[in-house]
């Protein structure tokens, strides 16, 4: 039976390679939300301290967990040493005292902030839950339910895709929404504005608008509906819980696709759902398509 001295550094060096591993992952989801979009940037950064802060709390309550069982392993020296003993790679300087005063305050600060994102995250789940109720409710007049798409940046397109009869792909969608934006410049232009200037797209920041639909997974919008009303020719209704239900392409003489829009659904924010007869895998199997 290995001795607790050797648990110890294999459970510390497990914790170094959780902290990279999620440190990569924060990389992803920060790549994943453009720079420009200050609203999912800041709910980013609330979901970043998030992150840290359960990891860090998982981390302490396994060395907690592992000095009771070993009360001589307690000794704060025996884990700076264990520490220092690790082969990491690029192991920075020792820290002057300055430097670490610095980091105390930061440490200070990451604490606050973590607090602040757990109450606002309380906040979150509750207006999630009441939302999701009202459109319970809304769909259930209708005989339908929510279907649930993933949070993946894609989830407009991913709804509209689960409505057609017919097979086509999320980048396919993508692409001729885009094709359409750029084929009907001035239908769409002037609504787009910078979100932290406020600033009118120039019709360089507007192509570049169109390219990052086709190339990202950036989150598909009014404008992005209205395009593919005209790319499908068929209308949209977008249901959601505290405004009436929104039909775009109404010049179109067909049944429309129906989304639901979800302002609190996921941690990044507003989000589209699908729907599905309420009976629907009663008797087992997968949904029908409405339309």
């Amino acid at each position: 039976m290995d001795d607790p001295q050797s648990d110890q550094q294999r459970m510390l060096r497990r914790h170094h390679r959780e902290k990279k591993e999620l440190q990569a992952r924060i990389q992803s989801m920060k790549s994943a939300v453009p720079k420009t979009d200050k609203k999912r940037r800041k709910q980013l950064h609330l979901d970043v301290a998030r992150l840290e802060a359960e990891m860090e709390q998982r981390h302490r309550q396994e060395l907690e967990k592992f000095y009771e069982s070993f009360p001589g392993s307690s000794n704060l020296e025996m884990v700076t040493d264990d520490l220092a003993k690790m082969d990491l790679e690029n192991q920075p300087p020792r820290p002057s005292k300055a430097q670490r005063k610095r980091e105390r305050r930061a440490a200070l600060e990451r604490e606050r902030q973590e607090r602040i994102a757990e109450a606002e995250m309380e906040h979150l789940d509750s207006f999630r839950c009441e939302e999701e109720e009202k459109v319970a409710a809304i769909l259930a007049t209708r005989n339908l339910e929510m279907k649930e798409i993933p949070a993946d940046g894609h989830c407009m397109y991913r709804a509209i895709q689960d409505q057609l009869v017919f097979s086509v792909t999320v980048e396919s969608l993508r692409s001729r929404t885009a094709k359409y934006m750029r084929k009907h410049i001035e239908d769409f232009l002037p609504f787009l504005t910078d979100p932290e200037t406020g600033d009118a797209y120039c019709l360089e920041d507007y192509m570049t608008y169109c390219d990052e639909i086709v190339c990202t997974a950036s989150w598909g919008g009014q404008l992005e509906l209205r395009a593919l009303s005209h790319v499908l020719q068929m209308p949209i209704e977008v249901i959601q819980a505290e405004s009436p239900s929104v039909i775009i392409g109404e010049e179109y003489n067909k049944k429309p696709i129906t989304l639901v829009y979800m302002r609190y659904a996921c941690s990044f924010g507003e989000h589209y759902n699908s729907v599905k007869p309420l009976d629907a895998g009663a008797v087992g199997g997968h949904a029908p398509r409405l339309f």
